[in-house]
């Protein structure tokens, strides 16, 4: 081959090249990937998928576009825990996601309109993990980094702001926290934010031989969370959580159930001790109660005080997150009278003037909720100087809560219904799901004020609009106030 050849030969080589990749290009700026069919005939084209980050707490793009057609989505998780994605109308979901993972989300063929998307982990939507999917005919597949509001300002909800956002970004988010501050507590402080009161004490009926009966009724709810939210809630006699039952030890105990649910249903009465038959546990201690049926629990109670709570277990993925939860006591939670604590010893005379369940969630249709409700329709507890408040705090979401008070300390003194022979003082209380904590808050005058008490999962209890969710306060009066 003659030198000419050969340089011939290589131009033309440079110029296939070049040509092949700004095919490449335009293949990849249009967002086509291009398949050749195994009969090596028709040639069909198919949008390439398209890029989502998820993060601590957004979903970016934050708006995205697609054409008509078959749309993927590829998502990549650049956080540091797992997250998810679902799309809905579709109902359509990632499986959770490892950080520093990419996985695709094939929604095959898509009609036009406005699809949602949402990370399903408990707590992270209210966080600010939405974004919308547009699918329009004229579309390319993109997407834009926030989204505007009508008046130009970007939305804040979970974006980290340390390298894109101005003064007129600050100022937006800061005017969004203080007026939305400013309002839940109006609401908070106002007091009967939503309809619907849970956790009220069950009267049994009593039968010849002594036996308590309480009667039951599962069913589906309109119930409202928060200011303006109703939900599909399941629920025990009407509320979330469900009737407060409360019984004394060696008492002869009925639960009647009726199923008014679509689905079965069973009732687990979680760490009180009742007979294998009696553990609520379908098909393994029982049939399963179908809809329309009636189903009766009966035991004795132990000679020894238990604090519990009572769920389904069939079907309870479901159930228990969208609120069929309740509490189930035996007795009184022994008190540490007397014993030396650090550097004091609590009375002898010790005597409780208040007691409180508070029942945590942060899934379902409930979400994040302390006794079904979230700020600011949580209900302050109102104390005085000298009080002794007992709080018993139940887990019944997927999640850890880490419960913080402010100023005024939390004596642990029972873990899961049982006496610590060591009981502590602690401001933050880790409650893990299952489990019971009973704490005594005893305010004295040093105390007197407004004082927050939350999860310190902090975005389980403030967004961009302000507290939200998993809080309330202790109020402590001033006894020299005016009335």
């Amino acid at each position: 081959m003659s030198p000419a050849s050969s340089t011939k030969d290589r131009s033309m080589a440079s110029v296939f090249a070049i040509l092949l990749a700004l095919v490449a290009f335009g293949i990849s700026t249009l967002g086509i990937a291009v398949f050749r069919n195994s009969d090596g005939g028709s040639v069909t084209t198919q949008a390439a998928p398209i890029a989502v980050s998820l993060s601590e707490y957004k979903i970016a793009p934050a708006t995205i576009t697609a054409p008509v057609g078959h749309v993927q989505l590829s998502v990549t998780n650049a956080g540091t825990m797992v997250h998810n994605l679902s799309v809905t109308p579709g109902g359509k979901r990632t499986p959770d996601i490892p950080a520093g993972t990419t996985v695709t989300l094939d929604l095959g063929t898509l009609a036009a309109g406005t699809y949602q998307l949402v990370c399903l982990v408990p707590g992270h939507a209210d966080s600010g993990m939405k974004a919308t999917l547009v699918v329009s005919a004229d579309a390319s597949a993109s997407g834009s980094a926030a989204t505007g509001s009508a008046s130009g300002s970007t939305a804040m909800s979970g974006m980290d702001m340390s390298a894109t956002a101005g003064a007129d970004d600050y100022a937006a988010m800061d005017k969004k926290m203080t007026e939305g501050m400013a309002a839940g507590l109006a609401t908070f402080v106002k007091g009967d934010a939503t309809k619907g009161v849970g956790n009220q004490k069950l009267a049994p009926t009593i039968e010849a031989d002594g036996t308590k009966t309480f009667n039951l009724e599962a069913s589906i709810i309109d119930w409202e969370v928060s200011p303006g939210k109703t939900v599909k809630a399941w629920a025990y006699n009407g509320m979330v959580p469900g009737p407060w039952i409360r019984t004394e030890p060696n008492d002869k105990v009925k639960v009647v159930i009726k199923n008014s649910l679509p689905v079965s249903t069973d009732i687990h009465f979680h760490g009180i001790s009742t007979p294998f038959g009696e553990d609520g546990v379908s098909p393994l201690t029982q049939p399963p109660i179908a809809p329309g049926e009636t189903y009766t629990y009966s035991w004795t109670n132990p000679n020894h005080p238990e604090l519990g709570m009572y769920h389904a277990h069939a079907n309870g993925q479901i159930a228990v997150l969208n609120g069929m939860f309740a509490v189930f006591q035996s007795g009184d939670v022994a008190m540490p009278a007397g014993q030396k604590i650090g550097w004091e010893t609590i009375p002898a005379n010790l005597k409780v003037t208040q007691e409180l369940p508070m029942v945590l969630n942060d899934a379902g249709a409930i979400g994040l909720t302390i006794n079904g409700k979230g700020y600011p329709a949580t209900a302050p507890v109102v104390a005085n100087p000298g009080d002794v408040v007992e709080v018993h705090y139940y887990n019944e979401g997927l999640q850890a809560h880490p419960m913080h008070l402010h100023h005024v300390e939390q004596l642990v003194i029972a873990k899961d219904g049982w006496p610590l022979a060591q009981p502590y003082y602690a401001d933050t209380i880790l409650i893990a799901p299952g489990e019971r904590y009973t704490v005594l808050a005893m305010p004295t005058t040093n105390d007197i004020g407004v004082w927050a008490w939350h999860c310190h999962i902090l975005s389980h209890a403030e967004n961009d609009s302000g507290l939200y969710g998993m809080v309330t306060a202790m109020i402590v009066n001033d006894p020299n106030a005016k009335k």
